[in-house]
């Protein structure tokens, strides 16, 4: 009788097994469809390619676009531009992915609810916004015509307008503010998950203990929060030279192309733009490579300094 109840144990298993197998394919064709079969592109970068033309076999290159990225010190120097762009960017980021954290962290501690969630959903909202809408909004606020210019010089503050936009100075941080306010919101939304899923009898035992919010927040909150915080930082690094390229596509102009060109929109311009798409698919290949790599050590570095791996 145990070995009859033991085998019908089994099989249902093995049944909800397949179930949950079923479920997944769906995402794994997905996945097949637009992660992997567009990887057979990469074949473009080993041949000497012009569109529209089909891809002749007999234009086959080899290294020759890797190479010409090291050879050419124009494209050098271009590199070595884009690249301090993408790790300012990025650094940026990173250096201020506190940011959500501590939004998310007072934004609970808000003892209105109503007041907490008209805040959640304002600050979310942004998330949805296309890059495109994003800046009809900022070119509507900070052009030369533009609602900011027109207060001031009717206030008699400036004589000529303030070029915003078009400005080459601060271009880093301008768009860092751009980004926080688009996604900060929609980020702090892992951090609020994680502080409603602190035990209350902590919270409970700490006031009783005569603890202020403060002290609550600094020694109860925020030590919670920490691992969330760690993953996310560590997954930022491991995704350090993808900053997308639809912020600054829309963002860019004449004036501050030279300190907006991030490696992702780069490659854009260089495929879309010149038609290169053989160097564009070696840059591109180079930086999964290097995205890989990353990936690789802050995996290392999560399993010695928190005892888990993030894959």
């Amino acid at each position: 009788m145990k070995n009859k109840s033991e085998r019908k144990q089994l099989t249902v298993r093995q049944k909800n097994s397949i179930k949950d197998f079923l479920l997944v394919i769906p995402f794994l064709l997905l996945i097949l469809v637009f992660s992997y079969y567009p990887l057979y592109g990469w074949v473009y970068a080993f041949f000497d390619y012009k569109p529209p033309f089909p891809l002749d076999w007999n234009k086959f290159v080899g290294f020759k676009w890797f190479v010409s990225m090291v050879e050419n010190p124009v494209k050098v120097k271009k590199l070595v531009q884009v690249l301090t762009n993408t790790f300012a960017m990025s650094g940026l980021s990173l250096f201020f992915s506190w940011f959500p954290m501590i939004f998310a962290v007072f934004l609970n501690e808000i003892s209105s609810v109503p007041f907490k969630k008209f805040v959640q959903t304002v600050t979310t909202l942004p998330n949805f916004i296309s890059w495109v809408l994003v800046y009809a909004i900022a070119f509507s606020v900070f052009n030369s015509t533009g609602a900011i210019n027109s207060v001031l010089m009717r206030l008699g503050i400036i004589e000529e307008p303030i070029l915003f936009l078009q400005s080459s100075e601060h271009v880093w941080f301008k768009q860092w503010l751009w980004l926080t306010w688009k996604n900060a919101g929609w980020a702090a939304i892992m951090y609020i998950a994680a502080i409603t899923s602190i035990d209350d009898s902590l919270m409970e035992a700490a006031k009783i203990d005569g603890a202020s919010r403060m002290q609550c927040i600094w020694h109860i909150t925020i030590p919670s929060i920490l691992p969330t915080y760690f993953v996310l930082v560590m997954m930022s690094l491991a995704n350090f030279l993808s900053n997308g390229m639809e912020q600054y596509f829309v963002f860019a102009n004449s004036f501050n192309k030279a300190k907006i060109e991030v490696l992702d929109l780069y490659v854009y311009n260089l495929a879309m733009g010149s038609g290169g798409y053989s160097l564009s698919t070696a840059i591109s290949i180079l930086k999964t490579f290097v995205s890989i790599l990353l990936l690789w050590l802050t995996n290392v570095v999560s399993k010695k300094v928190r005892g888990e791996s993030l894959i």
